[in-house]
């Protein structure tokens, strides 16, 4: 009887690794797929990681922030993967980043002020619209971190646990769209298409550098301008160091609104996320959708639609209220119901 009762598992232990082993072919057929159809529109991302790893890897040898870590590092495969992908992605984001721009509603306050920005001197523009850019960013960039609905698509990009010249490429299209309520409300408001544009080109850019392995402190630009050291503190998995230095270009807002953490006697050391996360393009981009209704569903529960729509966006203002006036310091473990004590703990916000 045992013996049978032993031959039954190992068969369905059998079926189960199989039909593991078979959707992982899958889901990596469906991401070469991706990669091959994203080569064939455009070869920019295969320009920009050979770019990047002939400017940056170099560096990363002769000036290692964690010295023990190699160029062909764990998970490398699927930043890269991200970054071939990106036309295909990239078309994704611009458009769900149209549909979060109007919904954000950034372009009522765009339209309130300008009438002031008509007035601004045309050499004084490219400053103001800078400072007004990254002080946006600045609280979205804040929001996908300390919204629930927010973070599950922002987290994929949290999720790599080594930080280099790759890393920065992992992103969900519809965390991409982060910047979508700056770009809107400087195009309302009266700022050029080109001058928006090339703060956003900026902020990509720049974002790439900013993760690479590199042991330079610049102590003396920390509160001027972020360097690699802000934006490893912003990665890192400590608890001390969890919703902090949020800002794109200028650490002032940190400082400010109470996010700014660079403590001087130690350096961040553990980076990812404690949400499991999968491995590969495919499922990431699946991940953060799971418990969402289907796209179909949509179409069939009209009303019922609408009634979810107008929760959700409740729920994310009166989130939005709450991560702008929490007390300095807060973290998400005094904010929002746990059953565990991680350093991030999933976000559970009430939606009845």
């Amino acid at each position: 009887m045992k013996q049978k009762k032993f031959v039954e598992e190992e068969a369905l232990e059998g079926e189960v690794t199989l039909k593991g082993r078979i959707f992982a072919l899958t889901m990596r057929l469906l991401a070469l797929g991706l990669i091959v159809l994203s080569l064939m529109l455009s070869t920019e991302g295969l320009f920009v990681v050979i770019l990047l790893f002939v400017i940056v890897v170099p560096f990363e040898k002769l000036f290692p922030r964690h010295k023990g870590q190699k160029v062909r590092r764990p998970k490398l495969g699927t930043d890269i993967g991200y970054a071939l992908a990106s036309p295909i992605l990239g078309i994704l984001t611009l458009v769900v980043g149209f549909f979060i721009a109007v919904i954000s509603l950034a372009w009522i306050p765009g339209l309130l002020v300008a009438p002031y920005v008509a007035k601004i001197p045309t050499e004084w523009m490219p400053i103001i619209g800078f400072l007004l850019f990254d002080f946006l960013v600045y609280w979205t960039h804040r929001f996908y971190h300390e919204i629930e609905i927010l973070w599950k698509f922002h987290s994929i990009h949290h999720s790599t646990e080594h930080l280099d010249w790759a890393s920065g490429f992992r992103a969900h299209p519809l965390d991409s769209t982060i910047l979508a309520p700056a770009f809107v409300f400087l195009i309302v408001a009266g700022f050029s298409p080109e001058l928006t544009g090339a703060f956003a080109v900026a902020q990509l850019l720049t974002g790439l550098f900013l993760h690479a392995n590199v042991s330079w402190r610049l102590k003396w630009l920390h509160k001027i301008i972020i360097t690699p050291e802000f934006h490893h503190w912003h990665h890192t998995n400590e608890r001390d160091a969890i919703w902090t230095n949020y800002s794109t270009f200028l650490p002032i807002w940190d400082v400010i609104f109470g996010t700014y953490f660079m403590p001087k006697n130690r350096r961040p050391q553990v980076y990812g996320v404690n949400e499991k996360i999968p491995d590969g393009i495919m499922l990431q981009l699946r991940h953060p959708l799971k418990g969402m209704p289907k796209p179909w569903w949509f179409l069939f529960h009209p009303f019922k639609s609408i009634k979810l729509i107008f929760s959700t966006a409740k729920n994310i203002i009166k989130s939005m209220f709450k991560s702008a006036f929490r007390k300095r310091g807060t973290k998400p473990w005094d904010i929002y119901k746990s059953t565990t004590n991680d350093s991030k703990p999933e976000l559970m916000v009430d939606y009845k």
